[in-house]
C-alpha cells in the first residue's frame, strides 16, 4: 500500500500532537513484548496512528478507546484478538490483520485457526464462549445487528458488559479499517459473508 499522508519525525510535532504520541506510543501497547512496531525506526507513527495527528482531540479520545478495548475488556485475549481478525477481514485491512495475527499468536490463536479467519471464516472453536463471541462479531459485520438470539447468546456468554465491548471493539476496529484506507492507501475490502461458521455440537466444553 501506498501511503498518502506523510508521517510526521517526534520533532515535527506540536504539544497537542506529542500528547497524542505520548499515548500511543506509551501506556499499556508500549509494555511487555511487542507484536509489532507503533513507530518505524525514525519514530513516525505507522498505521492508523499517525492519522490520529491530523486532529489531537480526536486522535487522543480515539486511541484511548483502542486502549480500553485492548487492555481493560472481560473479553479473554483470544476471544478479542479473534474478533479483531473477523473485522479485518470483512474490510479487508492487511494492517489489522498482520499485527493482530502477530498479537492473536501470543496469545493462543493457532496458525489453523487464523487461516480460517484470513480466509473470511471462523474457526471451529471447542469454546463456547469464543464461539459465540465470534458468531456475534460476524453478524455485527455483516448486517450491523444481532438477533434476539444472538444477543441473549452473547449476553449469556459474556454479560451485558462483554456485549457492550464486543460492539465497541468491532466499530473500533471498523473506524481504524477506514481510515487505514482513506490514508494508508489500503485497498478496497473483500467481503466475506462469513458462511464457514463453527459446528455448535451440544455438550461441547
Amino acid at each position: 500500500m501506498t501511503a498518502r499522508l506523510a508521517g510526521l519525525l517526534p520533532g515535527e510535532l506540536d504539544e497537542q500532537q506529542s500528547e497524542v504520541y505520548r499515548a500511543v506510543t506509551g501506556g499499556p501497547r508500549a509494555a511487555g513484548p511487542q507484536a509489532f512496531a507503533l513507530a518505524d525506526e525514525e519514530g513516525r507513527l505507522l498505521g492508523p496512528f499517525n492519522a490520529m495527528l491530523l486532529s489531537p482531540p480526536v486522535g487522543l479520545a480515539v486511541q484511548a478507546v483502542g486502549t480500553a478495548v485492548r487492555y481493560e475488556s472481560v473479553l479473554t485475549d483470544r476471544a478479542r484478538e479473534m474478533a479483531i481478525l473477523v473485522v479485518a477481514a470483512h474490510w479487508g485491512s492487511a494492517f489489522e490483520r498482520e499485527a493482530h495475527e502477530a498479537v492473536g499468536r501470543t496469545r493462543g490463536v493457532t496458525e489453523s485457526e487464523l487461516d480460517a479467519l484470513r480466509a473470511g471464516g471462523l474457526p471451529d472453536l471447542p469454546d463456547p464462549a469464543e464461539r459465540t463471541a465470534l458468531l456475534a462479531t460476524a453478524a455485527l459485520t455483516r448486517a450491523g445487528a444481532l438477533s434476539d438470539k444472538e444477543y441473549f447468546d452473547t449476553v449469556a456468554a459474556w454479560g451485558e458488559r462483554g456485549l457492550f465491548e464486543l460492539t465497541s471493539l468491532v466499530g473500533y476496529y471498523a473506524l481504524l479499517a477506514l481510515q487505514l484506507r482513506v490514508f494508508a492507501g489500503e485497498g478496497p475490502a473483500i467481503q466475506a459473508d462469513h458462511r464457514d461458521t463453527p459446528h455448535t455440537e451440544s455438550g461441547t466444553a
